[in-house]
């Protein structure tokens, strides 16, 4: 795989889990405490999104990728990004909601929330436990524009697979 991913999201959004789901990893996630660099993927610390203090270190670390996921916890309802958050990094964004199969999952308000972040772009719904969405999450990472994605997007036609376009809504 040519491209690479950067993963940001609060802490305890899924992240270290969902990189080792993507990786096939199954091991118990860790807190994060620094940048992890993985093959493909660049894990990131929640700190590095809740604090504005950090935003230098994910924007150093946005030019080393050519994607960035943006994890939304579907248990959380509190928003950490701020609105159109992905438009201030020039990399492919895909949303990502977390904990989909949670029993205190709340979709419709997460979608929501990740759409006030990425302008245009593909949202994934993903659980690392059961692997909703990890295939898909790994497709998207190997295209290269916006087109590929939102025509990938169309011809899956799955449920768990959107594509939101609030720039021109």
């Amino acid at each position: 795989m040519k491209n690479r991913v950067m993963l940001i999201g609060a802490i305890g959004a899924g992240k270290s889990t969902l990189t080792n789901s993507l990786l096939g990893k199954i091991v118990p996630a860790i807190k994060t405490q620094t940048l992890i660099y993985y093959d493909w993927i660049v894990d990131t610390p929640g700190e590095y999104t809740e604090n504005p203090f950090f935003y230098k270190n994910i924007m150093a670390t946005a030019l080393e990728v050519t994607h960035i996921f943006y994890l939304q916890d579907a248990t959380n309802g509190k928003m950490i990004f701020p609105p159109g958050f992905s438009t201030g990094f020039s990399k492919l964004p895909i949303g990502v909601i977390t904990k989909s199969d949670h029993k205190e999952a709340n979709l419709e308000r997460s979608i929501k929330m990740i759409e006030s972040v990425i302008s245009v772009g593909p949202i994934v719904i993903a659980s690392a436990v059961n692997g909703t969405g990890v295939e898909h999450l790994k497709a998207l990472v190997d295209m290269d524009d916006m087109a590929s994605m939102k025509s990938y997007v169309e011809k899956e036609q799955d449920e768990n697979l959107l594509f939101t376009n609030q720039l021109y809504s």
